[in-house]
């Protein structure tokens, strides 16, 4: 009798405990494991399922009916769009606003920033997909305003997301324009400043500005705009900024 009970409790509680599902951009998947944890650590009855990728590709599988509660995206374009079909409850509230750096896996001399990339060391230059990331727009943009875009055209290696850009950066290209976050992740912080990497000028792209909203499906979800409203507090404010992102 006594085994019988503790099962039910157990279930019960089980029942209890909610599971949300969040659609994430590749370039927060670093502060989003820390952000995870804290969340789950104040809230231990719920249980967070990340689907990390290309902002594009994740507001796609939005719309075609994936089962996500909330979406985070790496731009405010893809969550505003979703709004006004009608799959999100709010318009979207910017969360972070994200930034480039050029990033090798070899020291390099920066002292001529972008200009580097036109270097004949120089054979391959892994950038994001502008068709489906929004870092790869602004690392895009950079280039034209700097005038180097049509002379450095040839040499890229398109990540379908900013991770994906990342992986290739260390492993299959000379040097790579990604998202600065990367750089706070523990297995990245070998990488120095002024000999791995540097800032791209701010003023060659605008600003990456992040926005989140909150899914139709999940209107009803208590846990899923409790997530939500965490995503607005200063305790996950500080955990952005220690992964290099500017606050809105």
């Amino acid at each position: 009798m006594k085994k019988m009970m503790v099962l039910f409790i157990f279930c019960m509680e089980m029942a209890a405990a909610g599971t949300l599902h969040i659609a994430t951009a590749a370039n927060m998947s670093y502060a989003m494991k820390d952000l995870k944890a804290l969340f789950e650590k104040e809230s231990p009855r719920t249980h967070i399922e990340v689907m990390i990728g290309g902002s594009g590709k994740l507001a796609a599988q939005i719309r075609q009916g994936a089962p996500y509660d909330l979406f985070l995206s790496a731009n405010m374009h893809y969550p505003q769009k979703l709004f006004e079909m009608g799959v999100a409850t709010d318009k979207p509230v910017m969360y972070a606003q994200g930034a480039l750096v050029l990033l090798s896996k070899t020291p390099k001399n920066y002292e001529i920033g972008l200009g580097l990339l036109t270097s004949s060391m120089i054979h391959k230059i892994a950038i994001a997909n502008p068709k489906t990331a929004p870092y790869g727009v602004a690392a895009v943009e950079a280039l034209k305003k700097a005038g180097l875009y049509d002379a450095v055209k040839p040499k890229f290696v398109y990540g379908e997301s900013i991770s994906q850009t990342i992986t290739y950066t260390l492993r299959a290209a000379d040097i790579g324009i990604v998202a600065k976050s990367a750089l706070f992740a523990p297995k990245m912080r070998y990488f120095k400043a002024g000999k791995h990497w540097i800032d791209v000028d701010a003023s060659l792209y605008t600003p990456i500005a992040q926005g989140m909203v909150l899914l139709k499906r999940a209107a009803a979800n208590a846990e899923a705009k409790a997530f939500y409203d965490f995503m607005q507090r200063d305790e996950a404010k500080k955990i952005l900024h220690a992964y290099g992102y500017r606050l809105p």
